[in-house]
């Protein structure tokens, strides 16, 4: 029996029952006979499949293959324009909120000083086993309206003809996206050098999640690196017929980008 499972999963109030719930009910169903299964999320749902990943393979037949997908979840532990850690203080307001700490990977949490942090990817991902695939905008539109310019930064509007109109940025906005784009590199460096069963997809578009439609995933226009479309990376990896590790130029030089502003 083959099994594709697409899980879409946002952290709320009890977040890990549903997670529970949800599997409880699938493994009579036909999810403990699977010889491949796919867990993958958008946004939030990204996120969540760093924390679920290896559990989601633990709960399968040790001769089934696991893969997971992050759709737009690799969210980055930036400073905003003002250099204050708002996604940081956000996430931990998060983690005391829901509880979850205790659900954060063990191994990342005892060796950093700061162990909220492994709510973030860059952290925690070196600890997943699961093979893995990271299909990320380098200038992902929400961390770019809310992490890195969220409004208690641009009290004065500064930068928003910028976040409408990627044309509309100034040199200096400009700068400070590419150097938010250069975090993101230099955070999955090691991801791209030493993973031999992960994947990763990077792409210069002013998006957040384009494995969700069509029109991004896989159409005649869609965006392409390397001339691939996403479609055609993730199946290359899923199905092991390439290893897919391709990162988009520099804003503005794709011209297949999709902006997704809104």
């Amino acid at each position: 029996m083959e099994l594709h499972l697409l899980e879409i999963l946002c952290f709320t109030i009890k977040g890990q029952r549903i997670w529970h719930a949800i599997i409880l009910d699938l493994l009579p169903k036909g999810l403990n006979l699977a010889n491949k299964a796919l867990l993958s999320g958008c946004s939030a749902g990204g996120l969540a499949t760093f924390f679920h990943c290896d559990n989601f393979t633990r709960t399968l037949p040790k001769t089934a293959t696991v893969k997971c997908l992050s759709d737009a979840g690799f969210f980055l532990d930036v400073r905003d324009v003002t250099l204050n850690h708002t996604a940081r203080v956000f996430y931990e307001n998060l983690i005391n909120l829901q509880g979850i700490g205790k659900y954060l990977d063990k191994n990342c949490t005892s060796s950093r000083y700061y162990p909220h942090q492994c709510f973030f990817p860059q952290y925690s991902l070196a600890y997943i086993a699961t093979p893995y695939f990271i299909l990320n905008s380098v200038y992902d539109v929400y961390q770019f309206h809310h992490h890195l310019v969220p409004p208690s930064a641009d009290l004065h509007g500064y930068w928003n003809h910028c976040k409408i109109r990627p044309t509309s940025c100034t040199p200096n906005q400009i700068r400070i996206l590419q150097g938010f784009r250069s975090q993101m590199l230099r955070d999955l460096t090691f991801f791209y050098g030493f993973s031999k069963r992960g994947g990763l997809y990077l792409n210069s578009c002013f998006a957040h999640c384009q494995s969700e439609s069509q029109d991004t995933w896989f159409a005649p226009d869609s965006p392409r690196v390397n001339n691939k479309t996403i479609a055609e990376a993730v199946g290359d990896w899923y199905f092991g017929r390439n290893v897919t590790k391709v990162v988009d130029c520099p804003y503005p030089c794709d011209n297949t980008c999709h902006n997704l502003l809104s």
